[in-house]
């Protein structure tokens, strides 16, 4: 995300001596991605962020895998997802490739218990039911529904939830997550014709430091691998620090759609990007208003991309019994379209309330024993038409 914050409190000149009131050294960190390439924040803490105890134990969270090569359309009762007491055991993987990993999460405690560290991968984290904030050691940001937050891998955190009924929509994408190039200037800053803003995206707004020493687990993610590690030092140590690597949210309710006179393509939603997929938005907005307009998408073959729409809310013009949390994934390949009738039936209308993110990735996605629970083994015919 090439935008510069600061938080806290940084000397004049970076890798230079800096100390407390105390006179007590601070200790700089480089928190960086693509080797010394990428996206990058220096950090100062009141304590080495090095300070590793012991490993208590590693264990493999790698997603079971049911279907490898998968050329079915499916759709996943998403609410079904059991709520689970843990932040971690409650994330469900449904959908996987080496690009990434899709899960549903329906966690009923704060993470609060321990620190947790995904070195593997960037998440994408749409919070569709329930609030709280998101504790960080960069910062704190508070969040609710309908807000997507962004986390770098490496980030370490915890999650201080307002109640118990908490529904989460979570993609992992091993490669760094940006805003659209096709919405920056050379300079980075979002254009004008972009659906959003910077004012739109919201980084952290407190500070946490603490200046302690004790025992602080830590579980970090390696290579589908959760190793549990103790550390000496307080995570959040933290005085101060400045850059481009941090967390931050952007809420779907500021997705300014973009409409026009005849129907217009996917794109036009997309809200972040990897080189490997996209996530879009789909949100409240006016149809195409030629006199003549198909609002309802056209039947179109994903030949390059599969294509994963999670319902959020509303009424999904081009979808039949379509519920809170439900999951379609649409495999390249085979053409898909709107459901018999809602084609006709979306003609003339002026509007709609859907809400929903959709995911397309470049490589199949492989489908995991957590998906088949949850699935509707006949949704692959629900386009016939059964009038004849």
């Amino acid at each position: 995300m090439p935008f510069y914050r600061k938080l806290g409190n940084i000397p004049d000149k970076k890798h230079t001596i800096f100390k407390s009131e105390k006179g007590d050294f601070y200790y700089e960190e480089l928190f960086g991605t693509i080797g010394f390439d990428g996206m990058s924040s220096l950090l100062y803490h009141t304590q080495r962020p090095t300070q590793v105890k012991t490993i208590i134990k590693s264990y493999d969270v790698s997603p079971k895998i049911a279907v490898e090569k998968n050329m079915k359309s499916l759709s996943l009762a998403g609410f079904k997802i059991s709520p689970t007491d843990d932040y971690l055991e409650s994330r469900k993987i449904i959908l996987a490739n080496s690009d990434c990993y899709i899960a549903l999460a329906a966690p009923k405690k704060s993470l609060r218990d321990y620190f947790y560290k995904n070195t593997d991968s960037d998440e994408v984290i749409f919070i569709h039911k329930g609030s709280g904030k998101l504790r960080t050691h960069l910062g704190n940001i508070k969040f609710e529904y309908g807000d997507y937050l962004v986390i770098p891998r490496g980030i370490i955190y915890q999650v201080d939830f307002d109640t118990e009924d908490n529904r989460l929509f979570v993609v992992e994408s091993k490669s760094p997550v940006y805003t659209p190039k096709r919405y920056r200037n050379w300079f980075g800053q979002l254009l004008e014709h972009a659906p959003y803003c910077e004012r739109d995206l919201h980084g952290p707004f407190e500070l946490e430091t603490y200046d302690q020493k004790g025992d602080f687990i830590i579980k970090v993610k390696k290579q589908n691998t959760i190793h549990e590690y103790v550390y000496a030092a307080h995570p959040f140590s933290v005085v101060g620090w400045d850059g481009y690597n941090f967390p931050y949210k952007f809420s779907i309710h500021n997705f300014e759609p973009i409409t026009g006179r005849i129907h217009q393509p996917p794109p036009v939603h997309q809200t972040f990007e990897t080189n490997a997929f996209v996530i879009c938005s789909f949100v409240p907005r006016l149809y195409d208003y030629h006199p003549n307009a198909i609002p309802a998408p056209y039947n179109h073959s994903n030949i390059d991309s599969d294509e994963v729409l999670y319902y959020v809310d509303g009424d999904f013009m081009s979808r039949k019994n379509v519920e809170q949390g439900q999951i379609t994934l649409h495999p390249a390949g085979i053409p898909h379209g709107p459901h018999p009738g809602t084609m006709e039936k979306s003609i003339g209308k002026k509007g709609t309330q859907e809400l929903a993110v959709m995911v397309d990735t470049f490589k199949p996605l492989m489908v995991t024993e957590e998906a088949m629970k949850i699935s509707d083994d006949s949704y692959f015919q629900s386009w016939l038409d059964t009038n004849h």
